[in-house]
């Protein structure tokens, strides 16, 4: 009898421990048959691509309660090339963070998304990936990469905080990154997203600012917004990015707007969106416009197939589906055609 109460004792025990804490493996496997084409002496491409719809990753995640509603939890998420199998070191470029949570909010430090990155993603109907991506990215990708800055997707050594989620719809966050001289963030940065969800209605204001290399400066802010009718989601995008250097200053700006519209187990995908760059007797701009659709054969997994077209002006060089940029004013034209399964 005291045997079987010990034994009983040791199971309660390790069922509170396991209902303390869980770890998670967790991933997306998205592949697709990818073309891209360029006017003007561009040279096309066919081939297998990945992460069409959704970005192929592979992670482990895991919560900890520490009682009196702390928790603290891990993010490991590394990308998977899945068109050939490679995961490079797998490492965890994506996302590398630890966190402590309660009733005030999260405290998040290590490798992450940029604040400001958000509203490009989640007010974008293709979510940055594929060749609808948002033509934004591009766009302040470039003045980034002139800035020298590498922070405008994600950015490492990073410590962010975020709001708790129990404040009536509104939400933010704040993170400020060390440079720690990696050839990869350039220099110390800051930024701030904050926004307000109910019911059908979100929209989100953003900001951040980078060092970048010799004294130069890089600048981006963008607003955000969506709203669902039931019948179609709207949403709408506007933002300028902005670099400062002894040489002189550049400035961008760009705005999109789509649509996603439900169809029985699928949906439809829209976006227009433009980019152009303020330089003095000149005005590189650049136009696309996106269209797909996704079948949800399961919730788990769904097959998509995205068309766009991108319009080149002044100089700009932006090109879709793999394909070789041509010379002038050239137009690209890219589908996209996978099977995304998430698990």
């Amino acid at each position: 009898m005291k045997k079987s109460l010990i034994a009983l004792a040791v199971m309660a025990a390790a069922g509170a421990a396991s209902a303390q804490s869980s770890v998670t493996l967790f991933g997306i496997v998205d592949t697709a048959i990818t073309h891209g084409s360029a006017s003007n002496g561009g040279e096309s491409w066919t081939g297998m691509t990945s992460s069409g719809y959704n970005s192929s990753r592979l992670g482990f995640r895991g919560t900890e309660d520490l009682g009196g509603g702390m928790a603290a939890s891990f993010w490991l998420e590394g990308q998977l090339t899945t068109d050939n199998g490679t995961a490079g070191k797998l490492d965890f470029l994506r996302r590398s963070t630890v966190s402590l949570s309660g009733g005030w909010g999260e405290l998040r430090l290590g490798r992450d998304y940029t604040p400001s990155f958000w509203n490009l993603t989640v007010f974008d109907p293709f979510g940055t990936n594929g060749v609808g991506t948002n033509i934004m990215l591009s766009g302040s990708g470039a003045l980034a990469a002139a800035a020298g800055v590498g922070t405008v997707v994600r950015a490492s050594n990073q410590v962010g905080y975020f709001l708790p989620p129990n404040l009536g719809g509104f939400y933010g966050q704040v993170g400020y990154w060390f440079g720690e001289n990696d050839p990869a963030d350039t220099g110390d940065g800051y930024g701030l997203r904050f926004g307000y969800g109910a019911g059908p209605f979100n929209v989100a204001l953003s900001y951040a600012s980078t060092e970048g290399l010799a004294d130069i400066e890089y600048k981006t802010w963008n607003l955000g917004g969506s709203w669902d009718f039931g019948m179609a989601k709207l949403m709408a995008q506007y933002q300028r990015d902005s670099f400062f250097s002894p040489l002189g200053d550049e400035d961008g700006r760009g705005w999109l707007l789509g649509a996603l519209v439900p169809v029985g187990a699928g949906e439809i995908r829209a976006a227009y969106s433009e980019y152009r760059v303020d330089v003095d007797g000149d005005d590189p701009r650049v136009r696309k416009l996106a269209l797909g659709y996704v079948h949800n054969l399961s919730k788990r997994t769904a097959l998509y197939a995205t068309i766009a077209r991108v319009r080149n002006t002044n100089g700009f060089d932006v090109t879709l589906g793999g394909a070789s940029a041509g010379t002038g004013n050239f137009n690209s034209t890219g589908y996209d055609i996978g099977i995304r399964h998430s698990f």
